[in-house]
């Protein structure tokens, strides 16, 4: 229940409906800690940017305060090297392509989506790369991005979720949106699962 709470969340932040996220924060509060609710609504800004990020936190901390305001926890001394790493593993097999085509387009975006995406936000401690994931799925659901969707998809197995686990997180997504979206959505879902065979799972 506690995964599902957190997908549910990460669906909600996208959806920009605020009663809907209200519950969904509600709902997280009984079934998983204010520090993984914390780390979704951190990745969150990632893919739908400071102002719907900063509003998510904003209701999430009338529900659940901080209990004292503090330094922040990293330096960021380490985020190229932790950004590699976990970039490797979502990306698997393309990881080198993913890297000569984001470059294509800038090499700053590159650097910034190894540093910042996956150093800084995804690769931080308090939740597994696997549940990251899935909650990046059930927002790219959500948010109707089907390149970043099918790139986190294959992401989601390649850091060693299952497809029922998957199939969960699209589920949860799904419900945020109308027949024909989400006839989209499975179709994507089918693709990813009849191309090329995916990298194995992290041992």
């Amino acid at each position: 229940m506690e995964r599902e709470a957190l997908l549910e969340v990460s669906a909600a932040v996208a959806s920009r409906d605020a009663r809907s996220l209200e519950r969904a924060l509600h709902l997280a509060r009984r079934f998983s800690s204010r520090t993984a609710v914390d780390e979704v609504l951190l990745q969150s800004h990632l893919f739908v940017g400071f102002p719907i990020a900063l509003e998510a936190f904003i209701l999430w901390r009338r529900i659940e305060p901080l209990e004292s305001v503090g330094q922040a926890t990293e330096d960021g001394a380490d985020w190229r090297r932790r950004g590699e790493d976990v970039c490797r593993v979502v990306y698997g097999r393309s990881y080198e392509k993913l890297r000569a085509n984001v470059a294509g387009l800038h090499p700053d975006l590159d650097l910034w989506m190894l540093v910042g995406g996956y150093g800084r936000v995804l690769g931080r401690p308090g939740l597994s790369l696997a549940t990251r994931e899935l909650c990046i799925v059930a927002l790219l659901v959500v948010w109707d991005a089907p390149r970043q969707l099918h790139s986190h998809l294959r992401g989601a197995a390649n850091a060693g979720a299952t497809d029922a686990e998957i199939d969960a997180a699209v589920e949860v997504g799904c419900r945020y949106l109308d027949p024909l979206r989400q006839s989209s959505v499975q179709a994507l879902v089918a693709r990813v699962r009849e191309g090329p065979s995916r990298s194995p799972a992290p041992r």
